[in-house]
C-alpha cells in the first residue's frame, strides 16, 4: 500500500471513468491529456487510475468532472507538482478546510472542497503552494 492509497479511498480505471461519464475511453483519454483531470499508474497492474471522487453526480443523476478541478490542476501544476503530489495535496486532509462545508459531510481534504462549490478558497490556496 502506498501513502496514495491511504489518502485515495477508491481508483477508477479509465473505461470506469468513459462508462460512468457516458464517453468512450478515447475521449476520456482526450480530456485527460487537455488536462481536465490527471491519472497516475496504480495497483499491482499499474493500471491508468482516476480517484473516484474526481467525479461527482450531477443533478441528473449522470456524472461529471469536478468542474473546478482543471483550474486548480494548472496551479498545482505552476507551482510544481506532478500528478501524483498533486494528487496527495488534493486528498489530504487539512483541518482548517472544515468551516467552510455547510452540508451534511464536513468539508476535510481540498477535493471536497472544490466538489462542494469552494473553488476561490482551494484555488488561493494552490496558487500559495508556488512560494
Amino acid at each position: 500500500m502506498t501513502d496514495l492509497d491511504a489518502l485515495v479511498d477508491h481508483w477508477l480505471p479509465l473505461p470506469d471513468v468513459a462508462e460512468r461519464l457516458g464517453l468512450d475511453v478515447g475521449k476520456v483519454r482526450r480530456q485527460m491529456q487537455e488536462g481536465r483531470f490527471i491519472a497516475v499508474r496504480h495497483g499491482e497492474r499499474r493500471i491508468l487510475s482516476v480517484p473516484e471522487r474526481f467525479l461527482v453526480e450531477r443533478a441528473d443523476g449522470g456524472w461529471e468532472i469536478v468542474p473546478s478541478l482543471q483550474g486548480t490542476l494548472v496551479l498545482l501544476g505552476d507551482a510544481g507538482l506532478g500528478d501524483e503530489e498533486a494528487i496527495r495535496w488534493l486528498f489530504t486532509p487539512d483541518p482548517s478546510l472544515e468551516g467552510l462545508g455547510n452540508g451534511p459531510v464536513p468539508v476535510r481534504t481540498p477535493i471536497e472542497a472544490l466538489a462542494a462549490g469552494h473553488k476561490t478558497e482551494i484555488r488561493r490556496r494552490a496558487q500559495a503552494e508556488a512560494f
